[in-house]
């Protein structure tokens, strides 16, 4: 609806008796002045979103000449995704030596649209590096949405840095290459040409998740999508750039686990959410955001426990179920 001077303007021209039924009329249309959404609605969307396209290996050379490194496509192919996983690190936490692909997998994310190109990502930094690095990403033009932790205490020091930008390919390659170059993340390793065995109960774990998770070099995973379709600056991101929970088993012997990951959740859910793993005997680790803009407003929550492997996936399935999971 649009709103003038001129719907005040015709108000005063009214007879004096009818002034006040106009008055009543005109307050309802200007309580919709600007307004396209229906009566109920809390979606700040106004607009359809933008949602991805199609790519191909080819629409992403230009990424991967940049960083010099290869990624995987998900999302029916809209989204390629590049691991960034901190091989190299050697981290303890709890006296427990964390696998890379427990805690340490970063990565970073790109799509195309009808009108840009959008990246999002997680750099996983030492302290040493973090202000090389943001300062690198700062100077080409890639925004730092989160700084963070996934870890309780730890050796050595690492932080979890959440990137997001949009704009041309090839530019925003070269922003990630710098800030990459003021870190030691080693190459991409080769994956192993079968499976290695998980020392856990996988079917027990599934069972008492209620969902099946992945093998990976030896751990296992879940990583699981939310309902909602998740907007950010008007624009569909997809759960391959991130938007999702996941639950990392690492296998400890004897049947046991440590296990890290984190919650995506919005407001409704957090309080729940956080009474569920305190049940389950389960440590908080960080709770914030990884984006500046997403709609629904997204929150996670890393965690943090070390028991029987079946027993904490028990307790992980109270926590999913209190979030708005996609069937």
């Amino acid at each position: 609806m649009i709103c003038s001077k001129a719907h005040f303007a015709a108000l005063i021209r009214w007879p004096r008796g009818s002034r006040l039924a106009a008055a009543v009329l005109l307050a309802a249309a200007v309580s919709a002045c600007g307004s396209s959404t229906s009566p109920g609605d809390t979606s700040t969307q106004t607009t359809a979103p933008v949602r991805p396209v199609t790519t191909t290996d080819a629409d992403w050379k230009p990424v991967t000449d940049g960083l010099g490194r290869t990624g995987k496509f998900g999302d029916s192919n809209t989204v390629y995704r590049i691991p960034l996983v901190r091989s190299d690190l050697q981290v303890v936490t709890g006296g427990v030596p964390i696998k890379p692909g427990l805690s340490l997998g970063g990565y970073t994310a790109f799509a195309k649209y009808a009108d840009t190109t959008m990246v999002m990502g997680d750099l996983i930094v030492t302290e040493a590096e973090l202000p090389k690095v943001t300062d690198a990403l700062q100077a080409h033009g890639i925004a730092q949405t989160a700084l963070h932790k996934h870890l309780l205490e730890q050796t050595p020091q690492v932080w979890w840095t959440h990137i997001h930008a949009m704009g041309d390919p090839a530019q925003l390659a070269a922003g990630i290459k710098a800030a990459l170059d003021a870190t030691s993340i080693p190459p991409a390793a080769v994956p192993p040409a079968q499976q290695p065995a998980v020392d856990l109960d996988t079917a027990g774990i599934d069972a008492a998740l209620g969902r099946k998770g992945t093998p990976d070099n030896g751990l296992y995973k879940f990583n699981l999508a939310r309902g909602e379709t998740i907007v950010d600056e008007g624009h569909v991101v997809p759960p391959t750039f991130g938007v999702t929970t996941t639950v990392n088993f690492q296998p400890l012997g004897q049947g046991k686990a440590a296990i890290n990951g984190d919650v995506a959740m919005t407001e409704p859910e957090v309080q729940q959410v956080i009474q569920a793993l305190r049940a389950g005997n389960i440590a908080l680790v960080t709770l914030h955001n990884h984006s500046l803009t997403d709609d629904p407003r997204l929150f996670y929550l890393h965690y943090w426990a070390v028991d029987d492997a079946v027993a904490l996936a028990k307790a992980m399935r109270t926590v999913v179920d209190a979030t708005n999971l996609a069937k």
